[in-house]
C-alpha cells in the first residue's frame, strides 16, 4: 500500500473512530441517566453502548496502524502509547497517545469488571469522558484536512451531539434528586392527627 493510500486510510479511520466515540459517548450519557424508550429496554441500550464502543476501538486501531506504517513521516510504534516520543508533531501526536492511552484502560475495565471493585471500575470508566475532548483536539492539531468545511461541520456536529446529551443527563439527575428530596420531606411529615395536641384530642371541657 503506498503512501497516499495509508493516508486516506488513516484520515477516514480517525474521523469514523471520532464519530463512533461521540456515539458512545452520547450513548453513555444518556444510558446512566436512566432514559429508556418506551420499547427499548435499559439492556438494549448498553449493549448498543457497548458494541458502538468495541466498533470504536476497531476503527481506533486501524487508525494507529496505517499511521504507523506510512512512511511518509515517522511515527514510530512507541509513539502510540508514550506521549513525546514521536518525531513527527511530537506535541499533537502526544496528545493522541493520550487519549488512547485513557481509552486502553477503560477498555481493559470494561473487560475486568466482575474482578473489579464497583468504585474502582467507575472510576476508570470516567476516564472515557475525559479521552472523548482529547480525541477531537488531536483530530483538528494533527488533521491536515482540519479546516476543510465539512470537516469542521463533523466536528461543531460532535460537540453539540455531547453537549445535548450532558445536558439531558443532568437536567434528568436534578430531576430524580428533586424527586428524591420531595419524596423523603413528604415521609417525614407527620400525620395531621397526631400533631393536635391532647386538649384538642379531647375536645371542649364542660363547664
Amino acid at each position: 500500500m503506498n503512501s497516499t493510500a495509508l493516508w486516506y486510510a488513516t484520515r477516514a479511520s480517525g474521523l469514523m473512530a471520532l464519530i463512533l466515540l461521540t456515539l458512545t459517548m452520547v450513548l453513555g450519557l444518556v444510558t446512566t441517566s436512566r432514559a429508556r424508550a418506551r420499547n427499548w429496554p435499559g439492556f438494549a441500550q448498553q449493549e448498543l453502548h457497548r458494541r458502538v464502543s468495541v466498533i470504536a476501538v476497531v476503527f481506533l486501531g486501524i487508525h494507529v496502524v496505517t499511521s504507523v506504517l506510512d512512511t511518509y513521516v515517522n511515527i514510530g510504534w512507541a509513539a502510540i502509547v508514550v506521549p513525546g516520543a514521536s518525531q513527527f508533531s511530537r506535541f499533537w501526536v502526544g496528545v493522541g497517545a493520550v487519549s488512547l492511552d485513557l481509552l486502553l484502560a477503560v477498555f481493559a475495565s470494561s473487560l475486568l469488571r466482575t474482578r473489579m471493585n464497583p468504585g474502582a471500575w467507575r472510576a476508570l470508566h470516567w476516564l472515557a469522558y475525559l479521552s472523548w475532548p482529547i480525541a477531537l483536539a488531536h483530530t483538528f492539531g494533527m488533521g491536515a484536512d482540519s479546516r476543510e468545511g465539512w470537516v469542521v461541520a463533523l466536528g461543531v456536529a460532535c460537540v453539540l451531539a455531547v453537549a445535548i446529551a450532558l445536558a439531558y443527563r443532568l437536567r434528568t439527575t436534578a430531576r430524580q434528586t428533586a424527586a428524591r428530596t420531595a419524596h423523603s420531606s413528604v415521609g417525614s411529615v407527620p400525620p395531621k392527627h397526631l400533631e393536635l395536641t391532647a386538649p384538642q384530642r379531647q375536645g371542649p371541657r364542660r363547664a
